[in-house]
């Protein structure tokens, strides 16, 4: 979050606070909540671990002194005032912890655990009403906002004045700088802002409260770092958590939404080491573009089928001159790839009774073969593929049950209305409707029905119409062409009569058991 080149440590720490903030947005929750307790005592056992560590170094540093007077002396004598220093601000640091957030706080160790109450810890006016007025840091006690800018401020400068302008220890001093660095701070919108603001300001008590221990274990390896420059040593904090990451391990690479996220958060490093061998699914890789900069391996291959699929190989490392195997797990989901939109109209979700009914049905993310569809009168077809027949009724709802890779199902339906094939339409030599024709064309022509504007080819059949000539009795026509009573009739009509054919029976080729709405009439006007 400061300015400046940052540690891997400080940039966990500076990503916990951005998840900090981001809590505040919303009511946070006991599990939160205890995180951050969890973390702080993460902290706390690591400094415990550093303090014996500190102790060795120091005592090591003494017995050189001893052995080596003209080499260590000096350095054994810097390394005991930095103790000093760093074990009376490390105690400021926790008196700030217990009287300006326990006591003020009334927070209690419970008995159970041994740990206070961090699901309990959500106050956020603690430290605020103890470190700032308005604008401004408070001023009374040895603990207030000034006194702690000033404490912070005093360590930095005391460490400084011990270790003096010997080149040698830049690296040392600019490592202390970017731990204890308390400029402003620029934040996303471009705003300045003071340090203890940024990092304080309205935070839960256990946020702060870890906050202070993190900066203890930053005393910590600040002496770590020092003792290990007097003895000579190249290791840079080797007890501090600031080279370990905050790593998220999902059980699964893909999740439904709505599906619970099932994972775990792990602190861990980088290893830059590089594997003398890496297989994966049975086929050893390439090493040579495989491993960047970190010692991580990357994966490049096709992905199977929609579901879910397991990642399995093995790291081998050199060790002592012996192969070292580390097994690989993992799994990841593959999805189904967008390839169109999903567009529907709602008031068009019909079925037509009497045809089949195509349908493709699948539910995202889940292999066919895990999906059930049931309605009455559909079938499946297909991969995805189904037909639908309806029967009686005026609406068929379609169940669809998909079962997860977690054996759970998720179940879905839909609704669709059941409609008539409509009205057909009579024709003769491709004309509907009324029409003027040659008395030789209504002759020799023949009597059609068709289905205007719908979306199904369906083959239909005339079997039987009337002939209507004005003047003259109706006459009934088996078939689809004008008999020779019909011919009679017609030829007894003149010119510009409208000779109506109407009571057109029709029916669908291969289907005797749907009843077609009756067929529309056709009127002719005779021409000559």
């Amino acid at each position: 979050m400061a300015g400046g080149k940052l540690s891997a440590r400080q940039k966990m720490i500076n990503l916990m606070y951005l998840v900090f903030i981001a809590m505040m947005a919303m009511n946070m929750s006991k599990e939160v909540l205890s995180a951050f307790g969890l973390m702080d005592a993460k902290f706390a056992d690591a400094n415990e671990m550093a303090t014996v560590t500190n102790e060795n170094l120091l005592g090591g540093l003494k017995s050189k002194a001893e052995e080596k007077p003209n080499e260590f002396a000096v350095a054994a004598n810097k390394a005991q005032q930095i103790s000093k220093v760093s074990e009376n601000f490390f105690k400021y640091l926790e008196k700030v912890k217990r009287e300006g957030i326990i006591e003020k706080g009334k927070y209690e160790i419970d008995p159970k655990t041994g740990m206070y109450p961090f699901e309990a810890m959500d106050k956020t006016d603690i430290l605020d009403e103890l470190w700032f007025t308005g604008d401004r840091l408070t001023k009374e006690g040895d603990i207030s906002g000034e006194a702690f800018m000033a404490a912070v401020k005093k360590y930095k400068q005391d460490i400084k004045d011990i270790i003096g302008e010997d080149v040698k220890y830049i690296p040392a001093i600019e490592n202390l700088e970017s731990r204890f660095n308390v400029t402003d701070v620029t934040n996303n919108e471009g705003k300045s802002i003071p340090w203890l603001d940024y990092h304080f300001k309205g935070f839960p008590a256990i946020a702060s409260y870890t906050k202070l221990t993190a900066m203890q274990n930053d005393v910590k390896a600040t002496e770590t770092n020092m003792y290990n420059v007097f003895l000579g040593n190249t290791l840079d904090e080797a007890v501090s958590l600031k080279n370990y990451e905050a790593i998220v391990i999902a059980d699964k690479s893909a999740f439904f939404a709505g599906e619970k996220f099932q994972g775990k958060v792990v602190l861990g490093k980088y290893a830059n080491v590089t594997p003398t061998k890496l297989v994966v699914g049975g086929k050893e890789v390439n090493l040579t573009n495989a491993i960047d900069e970190n010692g991580a391996a990357r994966l490049d291959f096709t992905v199977g089928n929609v579901g879910e699929h397991e990642i399995k190989g093995q790291f081998t490392f050199l060790e002592d001159g012996k192969e070292l195997p580390i097994e690989i797990n993992g799994n990841y989901v593959v999805v189904p790839r967008p390839n169109s939109a999903t567009i529907s109209a709602d008031k068009m979700n019909v079925v037509y009774r009497g045809v089949v009914n195509p349908m493709t049905i699948s539910f995202a993310g889940v292999p066919d073969n895990k999906v059930n569809a049931s309605a009455p009168g559909l079938r499946k077809v297909g991969d995805g593929k189904y037909e639908m027949q309806p029967g009686a009724g005026s609406e068929v709802t379609i169940s669809v049950n998909a079962t997860l890779d977690d054996g759970s199902v998720v179940p879905d339906r839909k609704t669709y209305r059941i409609k008539d094939i409509p009205k057909p339409t009579g024709s003769l030599i491709g004309k509907s409707g009324v029409m003027k024709l040659p008395r030789r064309n209504v002759e020799i022509g023949s009597i059609d029905a068709q289905l205007e504007d719908f979306d199904f080819d369906l083959p239909i059949q005339v079997t039987s119409f009337s002939v209507k000539v004005p003047g003259q009795p109706t006459v009934n026509v088996v078939g689809t062409k004008l008999d020779a009573a019909a011919k009679a009739a017609l030829g007894r009509a003149r010119r510009g009569d409208a000779v109506q054919i109407l009571n057109i029976q029709a029916k669908i080729v291969g289907n005797n058991t749907y009843r077609l709405k009756e067929v529309a009439p056709i009127i002719v006007e005779l021409t000559d």
